[in-house]
């Protein structure tokens, strides 16, 4: 599985969305309405998920999904 459909799938799983909602270049909070709350869980599970370490700045800053597949990327390489 590749980076991109298992982020999809932990969010779509932490979010209780359907997979085909998370949309490459839609903002997370703008397409489906993410709160912050939500934004924490997704970091916790993602960390957990890619075992690397991200703070809810990066997420948030960064929220759609190709921003989130370049920042895990980024610190899996490291």
């Amino acid at each position: 599985m590749d980076t991109k459909t298992k982020i999809k799938e932990v969010l779509s799983n932490l979010l209780k969305v359907k997979i085909e909602e998370l949309k490459d270049e839609v903002s997370l909070i703008n397409s489906i309405g993410v709160d912050s709350t939500e934004m924490v869980e997704s970091v916790i599970a993602l960390e957990k998920s890619f075992g690397v370490k991200l703070s809810p700045k990066e997420i948030t800053k960064n929220s759609t999904i190709n921003d989130i597949v370049n920042n895990i990327r980024l610190k899996s390489a490291k």
